[in-house]
């Protein structure tokens, strides 16, 4: 590896094009200069300068070594500031969430990157699963879960929580179990899951989604209550996202007598502190899911 301080001398004298000049900018005399050069030119096996009494010009091979080197010199001068640099306003932020809650907040990590233009939000959509596997692997910097993580070596707190509600065509307004099954299920990825813990809550003859009749199914979000409103079913979805769909006079939401909400927890991976530009963005997040 080659000495970076032998590097440091070799370039500035390059620059200079004078040893005296040389050692006073490096705070060194001239024959500390002439050692850096030579050591150098024996570390690489070649010669970088050729003098000609109180002069000198560079080699072919010093020419070359100075195109690449000087970048590298102001590189490693810069290295301590930049490492210390810890902005909170500049840099990328990749967030992962169920698409319930995406709704709710992407609209509002726009409005901040609106107003922080170099920070820069990469926002991805995705399952419990493939979130606790993608802040795991390093991939995703703030994961946003409706269920706890399991996975060793992640960090996790509830931010807020998110209410299921019973969706049905804009004709049913009387609800019970046979109203229900007569309905059919329009499913999602989460469906079983949301179906699950809302109706056991509230219907004493229920046992199992799968008694309901599957009437359609979406992993689009925004989709999923298309076929509810055209009468093919009910669904069960997070408040988020019923919020966010048009037309609500287009289907009917019956919040049932025993509310089931789900918890939202923000999940991040265990060590040292986290980068200001996270820290901000988690901090939006908590605000915007409150708001």
């Amino acid at each position: 590896m080659v000495n970076p301080i032998w590097l440091r001398t070799f370039v500035t004298l390059a620059n200079t094009q004078h040893f005296t000049r040389t050692a006073e900018l490096l705070f060194m005399t001239q024959s500390g200069v002439s050692q850096h050069i030579k050591k150098l030119e024996q570390q690489l096996e070649i010669s970088l300068i050729v003098r000609h009494h109180h002069a000198f010009e560079l080699t072919e091979a010093g020419q070359r070594l100075l195109l690449t080197a000087s970048d590298l010199v102001e590189q490693l001068e810069s290295l301590p500031q930049w490492i210390s640099e810890d902005p909170d306003d500049r840099g990328e932020v990749r967030v992962m969430s169920p698409g319930s809650v995406g709704l709710k907040l992407y609209d509002a990590l726009l409005t901040l990157q609106m107003d922080v233009p170099d920070l820069v939000i990469d926002y991805r959509f995705a399952p419990n699963a493939d979130i606790e596997a993608r802040v795991t692997d390093k991939q995703v910097d703030i994961g946003l879960m409706t269920q706890a993580p399991v996975t060793e070596g992640l960090q996790f707190t509830q931010l807020s929580q998110e209410q299921l509600l019973l969706i049905t065509p804009p004709i049913t307004h009387d609800i019970d179990f046979s109203t229900l099954q007569g309905l059919g299920f329009i499913d999602h990825p989460d469906g079983y899951h949301h179906g699950n813990l809302l109706l056991s809550q509230n219907f004493n003859e229920f046992s199992h989604m799968s008694e309901f009749k599957k009437r359609g199914f979406s992993n689009q979000i925004n989709l999923i209550l298309e076929p509810v409103k055209r009468g093919l079913g009910f669904t069960v979805l997070p408040e988020f996202a019923v919020e966010q769909s048009q037309g609500g006079e287009s289907f009917n939401i019956h919040r049932l007598p025993q509310p089931v909400a789900e918890p939202i927890y923000c999940v991040t991976r265990k060590g040292p502190q986290l980068p200001s530009r996270i820290s901000r963005v988690m901090r939006h997040i908590e605000r915007s899911l409150h708001h």
